[in-house]
């Protein structure tokens, strides 16, 4: 079971951004592979560097607290630049957590490579029988994509974006700097173009330079037998489109079931109520009752009591990846006692009373039929 991030950490659930990065600071240096050389030490720093990754960013964060790790199983190397930091030296860790000051005479062009698009979620209601045998669901979704026009570049067609000229194509800015400990390189995100390297001096009028536009959208998906509440429906790359040639996010559908005004469900079984009368428990009947399939006829046997569970094999919910496979319709048999009877019907249950040799009251309190006096 995976370890709880804000354990990895160290950090209370309500911690705010700063303890966080503070937190990652600390652990990072203690188990950075470059410094501890212990057996653990890089699966250690890898887990701190998951934790940082989806605590840091609110909305995957909150994504996290509602969910759990299910909620940002997508999410990896979403953050900003710590997708693969168990590959970056001491001097990258410098650079992005202490005022971006690296190595001297270390010089890394950074320029912004292809990102992946964010994975994206829709709430998806469903009725009972849709649940248990699915089928084809139309759904409209709201995500980026890549615009037509510019092809994601974000400038005029015709046109191309052209290197910063302020980072020369870096995406970063550097200043050297002397310190009691030593020269450093302070490195910093280049405001002319904001770490992307490039400059579009003419941008493309249907995406404002963005690359990318809010676009609505129709699917179909098939939504597979046996669903329940909870099940997650994942639709590869219908997320947000990614950026810099990069893929497309995911789309995960949430699925949640409503109430049956007859049946229940636990599990793969069904479960529902058929009321009988009292001489139909006794002698027995054959009655017809609803499914999920639709009418089908049952054998009450004689002697039958109240609470009895009838069991209707492969009547039930289709195991979910195994359709063949099916639970149980369950039926809980309740008998009905009636309050009032006819003369002609107390006569005879009377009648049947003393062949059985049992007592009846008059008064509707010393007998078994008593009740029916009221």
């Amino acid at each position: 079971m995976a370890r709880d991030y804000y354990e990895i950490l160290g950090v209370s659930r309500d911690a705010d951004k700063e303890e966080i990065k503070r937190a990652y600071r600390r652990l990072a240096r203690k188990y950075h592979p470059d410094v501890n050389k212990e057996e653990g030490a890089e699966e250690t720093f890898k887990e701190i560097n998951r934790a940082y990754e989806v605590l840091s960013e609110p909305e995957i964060r909150a994504r996290y607290d509602r969910f759990g790790e299910a909620g940002v199983s997508g999410a990896a190397g979403a953050g900003p630049g710590f997708g693969d930091m168990g590959d970056m030296g001491l001097g990258d860790i410098f650079e992005s957590f202490f005022g971006g000051f690296g190595m001297q005479g270390q010089h890394r062009t950074r320029r912004s490579g292809p990102v992946r698009g964010d994975d994206l979620r829709l709430d998806l209601k469903l009725d009972f029988r849709e649940a248990i045998f699915g089928g084809e669901k139309e759904i409209r979704i709201s995500h980026q994509e890549t615009c037509n026009t510019c092809g994601g570049s974000g400038a005029k067609p015709g046109t191309r974006p052209k290197a910063c000229g302020t980072c020369s194509g870096t995406g970063q800015v550097r200043r050297a700097t002397r310190t009691p400990f030593g020269s450093f390189t302070q490195v910093s995100t280049c405001p002319t173009c904001n770490g992307t390297g490039q400059i579009i001096e003419e941008r493309c009028s249907d995406c404002g330079g963005n690359g990318q536009k809010q676009e609505t959208k129709k699917l179909k998906i098939n939504v597979p037998a046996g669903v329940d509440n909870g099940t997650r429906l994942r639709v590869s790359g219908e997320g947000d489109a990614g950026k810099n040639g990069g893929p497309a996010g995911d789309l995960y559908v949430y699925l949640f079931v409503n109430e049956d005004a007859e049946f229940q469900r636990e599990n793969i079984n069904i479960l529902s109520d058929i009321k009988i009368g009292y001489l139909q428990a006794i002698l027995g009947c054959r009655l017809e009752v609803n499914t999920v399939d639709g009418p089908f006829e049952i054998t009450i046997e004689p002697g039958t009591q109240p609470n009895t569970v009838v069991r209707l094999e492969n009547k039930g919910v289709p195991r979910l990846g195994n359709p063949v496979s099916r639970g149980d319709h369950l039926l809980t048999v309740m008998v009905e006692i009636p309050t009032k009877l006819t003369a002609k019907e107390r006569e005879l249950l009377e009648e049947l009373a003393k062949i059985r040799g049992e007592r009846t009251g008059k008064g509707g309190k010393d007998g078994i039929f008593g009740i029916f006096n009221k």
